[in-house]
């Protein structure tokens, strides 16, 4: 049997020949898992990971009600109170003239300032719903408090009224998981919207406003407007007009909502589970 004689010198050429060796696999195997982007590769992994983070606060995000999926061409027409009140005759006015009922959203500064209106939209066969009783940043408050914001202003809802809401739209459009879930579990709907008119600024003109809702309307729709809009004079009969010829009928947001069995998908859309 031949016998090997090995050096000090040949074993520390296998030892690098070895090394070398190793390195070259690894660096195919990181070449196979790239892929071209703009000149600059990226590994698979790191591509797993970065989705990984972006995905997965999604999915364990709490989502309001923004729309309704349905085909049957309802949508929703509400109205956020919070400031003023000269044109809410008018939108009282111009509701009953289409015969069409609409949700308001009503805070407790506004409550507390016009009780009278509070009483004429629940008379006039309207929706009210709540948002909040002092207009805060919800994300800043605790579930209790949030709970309490609510709760305090359908006291005085149902004092003027005898109904409690069962809607909640938070101020400014505000929310996380907090909030969702502290509403949720005193058995409210947190309510958002599909089609906002913006019309609390000044700058926009009715055409603005028209354009930005009309030409995408859909079913399902939860129209945003305010009681004090700049130019909801001038657009909200050309908007309930145009709706009604295309044949749209407006609901309350109650009567939008599906019952029984639903989910909300991550677009903020109401469906049947």
């Amino acid at each position: 049997m031949p016998v090997v004689i090995i050096t000090k010198k040949t074993l520390i050429s296998v030892v690098v020949l070895a090394v070398l060796l190793m390195l070259a696999i690894v660096l195919l195997c990181c070449s196979g898992g790239k892929k071209e982007n703009d000149g600059t590769a990226t590994p698979t992994m790191a591509v797993v990971e970065e989705y990984e983070l972006n995905a997965l606060p999604v999915l364990s995000r709490e989502l309001p009600v923004y729309g309704v999926s349905r085909d049957d061409k309802k949508i929703a027409l509400t109205i956020d109170a919070a400031w003023n009140t000269d044109k809410t005759e008018f939108i009282l006015d111009t509701l009953d003239k289409y015969e069409i009922k609409a949700t308001f959203f009503l805070c407790g500064v506004w409550v507390d300032a016009y009780p009278d209106y509070v009483k004429e939209i629940s008379v006039r066969g309207h929706e009210i719903g709540n948002h909040s009783l002092t207009h805060p940043h919800m994300n800043n408050l605790s579930a209790s408090q949030v709970q309490e914001e609510i709760t305090k202003l359908d006291d005085r809802i149902e004092e003027l009224t005898g109904s409690r809401c069962s809607l909640f739209r938070a101020p400014y459009g505000e929310y996380n998981n907090t909030v969702i879930t502290a509403v949720r579990d005193i058995n409210y709907e947190v309510i958002q919207w599909t089609k906002d008119t913006v019309d609390w600024k000044e700058s926009r003109t009715a055409e603005q406003i028209l354009n930005g809702v009309l030409p995408n309307l859909q079913s399902g729709d939860i129209i945003l407007c305010h009681n004090n809009g700049y130019k909801i004079e001038q657009y909200l009969p050309v908007l309930i007009e145009s709706a009604l010829s295309e044949g749209y009928s407006f609901v309350t947001v109650s009567e939008l909502l599906l019952q029984g069995d639903t989910i909300i998908d991550n677009q903020g859309l109401q469906k049947t589970k």
